[in-house]
């Protein structure tokens, strides 16, 4: 039987959702609903790369493009299309998964490091291009003029919250997504490639074509998360492409940890809190946070819910 049976994980998937939906039933606060929904995108962009960093191995400083891609796509298709927004959505994720294709047929069969430099890369020639083409974009001052928050299947999404209401859907289900990708036999065969390459081609594993279908499937979940993030601020900007939000996402995931799922979820919203806290009374809010991570690195030496999983074995033994 597997450690992790999937019923489980949708259970706890399903009681969360429902204390998140609960909640502003019988409170309302505008300030908790918007952190929810940037969390989901957060947590969606975090931990598709933690499929490629805690999973696989592969640390990508790029994957912001793949956010960033998302967001102009459904952006663009929204503003350019009469296009349902779920269709609008599906689009991006696929033309995102696409992207994420093309890139790692690149970049997958380098060594770790080059694998790295090139990511981040590529994510800087994207960036160039929508600052150059501003006929399409909006160069730097982004998608403006807001995307058409169409209705459908109950959702009004010019309410703020129905657009909680299902950012938090999209986020909850595509974690459990991402779940089940992490601890199916796939997942498996990505943690022995990262563990003990020689071994894994020994057993026949074609490893370039494992760490594809990862990088794809990793690419496809960021652009989810550029959707949520496009719908939140009504547009798509340079801001998500650039690499210092690749930065984020790595600082999610080492904040929270990379042994375990939630990590990247907890590590976002910890991320979320103080930005949200330190610019509230200095500008240097970046000198703050950097100070942050850098006592958790030294101090904790690793994230949060990997200190405490250490913490519970050694009470175990």
């Amino acid at each position: 039987m597997s450690k992790h049976p999937a019923w489980r994980d949708t259970i706890i998937a399903v009681v969360v959702l429902i204390i998140v939906l609960v909640i502003p039933l019988l409170h309302r606060s505008p300030a908790f609903e918007d952190f929810i929904i940037r969390l989901s995108a957060m947590a969606l962009f975090a931990t598709s790369l933690n499929l490629l960093v805690g999973n696989t191995g592969m640390v990508s400083f790029g994957h912001g493009m793949f956010y960033g891609f998302g967001a102009y796509a459904f952006a663009l298709t929204m503003q350019m299309t009469e296009l349902s927004l779920p269709v609008a959505a599906v689009i991006a994720v696929v033309a995102t998964a696409f992207a994420a294709l093309c890139v790692g047929a690149i970049c997958v069969r380098l060594s770790t490091e080059y694998f790295a430099f090139i990511t981040l890369a590529v994510q800087m020639l994207f960036y160039s291009i929508i600052i150059s083409w501003q006929s399409l974009t909006g160069g730097d001052q982004g998608l403006r003029g807001g995307i058409p928050r169409r209705e459908f299947f109950g959702f009004e999404l010019e309410s703020q919250l129905h657009l909680y209401q299902f950012c938090a859907i999209v986020g909850v289900l595509g974690l459990l997504a991402l779940r089940h990708i992490s601890v199916s036999p796939f997942g498996q065969t990505l943690r022995m490639i990262r563990d003990n390459e020689d071994r894994a081609s020994f057993l026949g594993i074609v490893l370039w074509r494992a760490r594809l279908s990862a990088f794809t499937i990793a690419g496809a979940f960021a652009g989810l998360g550029g959707v949520l993030a496009a719908l939140f601020v009504s547009g798509a900007y340079p801001e998500f492409a650039d690499w210092p939000n690749s930065g984020q996402a790595i600082f999610a995931v080492m904040l929270g940890g990379i042994h375990s799922f939630l990590g990247p979820v907890v590590g976002g919203m910890i991320l979320l809190a103080l930005n949200d806290l330190v610019t509230r009374y200095t500008e240097y809010h970046g000198l703050i946070l950097g100070i942050v991570i850098l006592i958790f690195a030294v101090g904790l030496r690793r994230g949060v819910l990997d200190f405490i999983k250490l913490i519970r074995l050694g009470r175990a033994r």
